[in-house]
């Protein structure tokens, strides 16, 4: 699996739960924020979930387009598009009313210095849309920078965390799920607040950075020792799914891996891959940016992709020469400053 759309069709192959769960959902579905790393093969997840349950329901995505060349190839993968900046009334106002929104519009790196801007678009930006469809289901994409860091022993935040975000990006996503909340119970809006940390994808993401590193025997801060991670094709069905488990109040749901991973055991199995020997600096601290995601495991199963197969095939994307995104996490990050 080493060109782009070799990936492409593994991250767009549904379950048979996602195609059943589709089946049984009413209506439409809207993608708002659709141009960023998930959006594409989330919307062509849908789409290809949606042909093979043998139904019809239009999947809309809607972001600026700066890149119309995506814009294209959804149009071509069946998917309706729309170009619009959400933070014009006028454009927000013109949307479709559809059942179904799944909401990944939001702001994260380049905040530092951008701040006005950030608290916009994460923590206003959310009400209009709240207001625009009264009467949807929302999926409110979120993350675990809303939690405080926890013990590495502790098994990670639970949706019973009290939020404790460091720094303002994090204070602006906390901005974001309680503005949803407001109107969700305001407005009887069934909401979910999806709590998401870290997708994985061949080419963005910690493992990737990691495996990087590694290859380039470029030292690894351990300062934030470990992390959580799930691969995208896996995060994608459970945003999708959750689409039928929206509640007011609305419901928070952890979304990641089952594994607390040590990112200098993965960087060690990435050595031995590689052929390379990981270089380290700084001591891994006590605590970390953890979640729990318990609730999506009981509710979804385990993602079909484990932690072992996302670093195999990390490393043949790598190795064959497959096209990367310079989009980096920041997980090693504790000061809450992207």
């Amino acid at each position: 699996m080493t060109d782009l759309h070799s990936l492409e069709q593994e991250l767009i192959k549904p379950s048979a739960a996602l195609i059943a769960d589709l089946y049984e959902l009413d209506g439409d579905i809207i993608i708002l924020g659709v141009g960023g790393k998930m959006g594409p093969s989330l919307a062509r997840l849908a789409k290809a979930a949606i042909d093979q349950a043998g139904i019809q329901k239009r999947v809309i995505g809607v972001s600026r387009f700066s890149d119309k060349q995506l814009q294209g190839e959804l149009e071509a993968d069946g998917i309706e598009t729309i170009a619009a900046d959400l933070l014009n009334e006028a454009d927000l106002a013109a949307l479709p009313d559809v059942a179904n929104v799944l909401y990944l519009a939001g702001t994260k790196f380049g905040t530092t210095g951008k701040e006005a801007f950030t608290w916009a678009m994460n923590a206003y930006l959310p009400g209009r849309v709240a207001e625009k469809y009264t009467n949807s289901h929302i999926v409110a994409f979120s993350t675990g920078n809303v939690y405080p860091f926890t013990s590495v022993n502790s098994g990670g935040a639970t949706e019973d965390t009290a939020p404790e975000p460091i720094g303002e990006y994090g204070q602006s996503c906390l901005g974001r799920e309680r503005v949803f909340q407001y109107f969700s119970e305001k407005n009887s809006t069934p909401t979910l607040i999806y709590r998401l940390n870290y997708a994985i994808d061949l080419r963005y993401g910690v493992l990737l950075e990691i495996a990087k590193s590694v290859l380039a025997e470029k030292p690894i801060d351990l300062k934030m020792g470990n992390v959580n991670v799930i691969w995208q094709g896996d995060a994608n069905e459970i945003a999708i799914r959750s689409l039928r488990h929206c509640s007011t109040p609305a419901k928070l749901l952890n979304v990641t891996g089952p594994e607390t991973v040590s990112i200098q055991w993965v960087a060690e199995q990435f050595g031995r891959l590689l052929d390379k020997t990981p270089v380290f600096f700084n001591e891994p601290q006590p605590t970390a940016l953890l979640s729990n995601a318990s609730e999506a495991h009981r509710l979804f199963g385990y993602p079909r992709v484990t932690l072992r197969q996302m670093m195999e095939l990390t490393v043949a994307w790598l190795q064959g020469g497959g096209k990367l995104l310079s989009k980096p996490t920041h997980f090693q990050e504790r000061n809450g400053k992207f």
